[in-house]
């Protein structure tokens, strides 16, 4: 499967770095998409850097199968771009997977996804959601069809193992 995953600086390092190596190592790729091609991108607690694979301007989502949204301070710099909006969008329209842990529903929220689904988040994050409409749920990970979301870096393992079960069901004929 090929995976999406829109990053900027500041994300929380172990929520971009575990998913991501844990993608990788069941067979799928993992595409970096930052807000310009080639952009050093630090997470906020300086223990991971990786590079912008390719600019939000150079990606279509038709060439993607799932969406993976890391947290920290990412998401709340990538949803004030309506090229990455309108991308995480799309994998809604087309009801394909998205995986958004921490601050990553921000993203959802902008985006204008979230109402009558079932997520979690970070704690201050679940407010926001309840007031757009969101069953939040205040568990480790929770899964509503093709999403899957969790609220800390405690919850990775049981993301990263409801994430990959999703993948496993997305039919061949789509990969």
């Amino acid at each position: 499967m090929r995976i999406a995953c829109v990053l900027d600086v500041d994300y929380e390092d172990s929520e971009f770095k575990e998913p991501y190596d844990a993608f990788r190592k069941a067979g799928h790729q993992v595409t970096v998409i930052g807000l310009k091609a080639g952009k050093d991108l630090k997470g906020k607690k300086g223990e991971v850097t990786t590079k912008a694979e390719a600019g939000i301007d150079q990606v279509r989502p038709d060439q993607f199968d799932a969406l993976f949204i890391p947290g920290g301070y990412s998401p709340d710099h990538l949803r004030l771009n309506s090229k990455v909006v309108s991308f995480t969008k799309s994998f809604f329209d087309s009801d394909k997977p998205v995986f958004a842990i921490c601050h990553g529903p921000q993203l959802l929220i902008t985006a204008r996804v979230v109402k009558g689904r079932t997520l979690t988040a970070w704690p201050t994050i679940q407010d926001d959601l309840r007031q757009v409409g969101a069953k939040v749920v205040d568990q480790e990970v929770a899964v509503d069809g093709n999403l899957v979301t969790a609220r800390k870096p405690d919850d990775i393992p049981a993301f990263n193992r409801e994430s990959l079960k999703i993948l496993e069901k997305v039919p061949i004929a789509s990969r």
